[in-house]
């Protein structure tokens, strides 16, 4: 008897049904990968993890489905990678809140970083820049450590609110300089800037990019930045880390990372970190970050945990003081 082409075909695709699926059978990734992010389309995280994916699909050889599931400062985003039904190929980019601070702040969280989360790769950090009026009497960060340590509460500064990025990175500041500082509260960064111009308001921390432009308008003037190397970003603004009785070691950064569902294959965890890695090499993607205010990262999946047990432990602190105060 002879079989057709196509019932052949036919046959044997009624018998691969009756046979278990073994994900083992075909090498990763043999089908399009989802990466979540919890922040809505065209945020800054949805940006940062665009400008990875898109070269990072052509490296796998498969499309990247960005999920966008904006809530609770981008812990939604987290819950629904590890709800997600195939976990082999779902993942998830992150800002640094939901894997260091939100298990103190988040009710319910429904994770355990610890536990449940697999660390591949940092992708980019980010500094803050300390910003006073083009008028304020000191010119330099000594001089504003100098003025704010006349008396509790001597200078105030503001944030968007209790637990965000700005006012953990005040406290911080406030804690290594040994000064209080009193906090005001407001709903945007956009009021914050206002506030400072107008002198409602001494101080405020701030990304870089949002300053320069009342910097060079000449109604804001830059004291220093939080990271430990230069940004250049900011150019010519000093590093505050061993400057006025600051540590050496101070740090303050909003950073995002690519991590993935605990249990991951470690030869998937390997891949994707081995990509990123030269993706973030590339002049072309350490531009487009840069434009938007962040600096390429990379590095190991072991520096990545240790990241987030370092950040964990100095923002635990820092919410201890926060708690203490209040």
């Amino acid at each position: 008897m002879i079989i057709s082409r196509r019932a052949a075909l036919l046959g044997a695709a009624a018998v691969s049904l009756c046979k278990p699926a073994l994900a083992q059978d075909a090498a990763w990734p043999s089908k399009p990968q989802h990466v979540f992010v919890g922040f809505p389309a065209g945020s800054s995280p949805d940006l940062l993890a665009r400008i990875v994916t898109e070269p990072l699909a052509a490296k796998l050889g498969q499309p990247i489905v960005i999920e966008n599931k904006p809530g609770a400062g981008g812990v939604i985003g987290i819950q629904q990678m590890l709800n997600a039904k195939d976990r082999d190929n779902t993942f998830a980019t992150t800002i640094n809140g939901p894997l260091t601070t939100a298990p103190r702040l988040t009710p319910n969280l429904g994770y355990d970083v610890a536990k449940d989360i697999a660390p591949v790769v940092l992708i980019a950090t980010s500094p803050l820049v300390l910003v006073v009026a083009a008028d304020f009497p000191a010119d330099d960060l000594a001089g504003f450590i100098a003025a704010a340590g006349k008396e509790p509460e001597a200078l105030s500064y503001g944030s968007v609110g209790k637990g965000s990025g700005a006012h953990l990175t005040a406290e911080l500041f406030s804690d290594r300089a040994g000064v209080e500082m009193l906090h005001i509260p407001f709903t945007s960064y956009a009021e914050v800037t206002t506030a400072i111009i107008g002198h409602e308001i001494d101080s405020g921390f701030m990304a870089p990019s949002a300053a320069m432009q009342y910097v060079k308008a000449g109604k804001l003037k830059i004291l220093g930045i939080t990271s430990q190397k230069p940004f250049s970003q900011a150019p010519g603004v000093p590093v505050m880390a061993g400057q006025a009785g600051l540590p050496a070691d101070f740090r303050a950064e909003l950073w995002n990372a690519f991590i993935a569902p605990a249990g991951t294959d470690a030869g998937v965890i390997a891949t994707l970190n081995s990509d990123i890695n030269a993706i973030l090499a590339d002049e072309a993607v350490q531009k487009r970050l840069l434009d938007m205010g962040w600096q390429a990262a990379g590095g190991t999946p072991e520096e990545l945990q240790q990241r987030i047990a370092d950040d964990t432990k100095i923002w635990g602190a820092v919410l201890d003081r926060i708690d203490a105060k209040n």
